[in-house]
């Protein structure tokens, strides 16, 4: 049986509204997206700075 081909994905994801990203709002919005399409996903996310820099999670 093949295996299948998949994306990996590597960057960061920032409001276009200047607003601050929660992780948890991202997790929430990113977990359905990948519901609603039939995907899983595999891997880790963090909250980041707009540096890119690990952060605590903001509430």
């Amino acid at each position: 049986m093949k295996r299948p081909i998949g994306v990996q994905i590597k960057g960061s994801i920032y409001s276009n509204d200047g607003k601050d990203l929660k992780h948890d709002e991202f997790l929430d919005a990113f977990i359905e997206f990948i519901d609603r399409k039939g995907w899983s996903f595999g891997g880790g996310s963090s909250q980041v700075d707009e540096e890119g820099n690990k952060i605590d999670d903001i509430v």
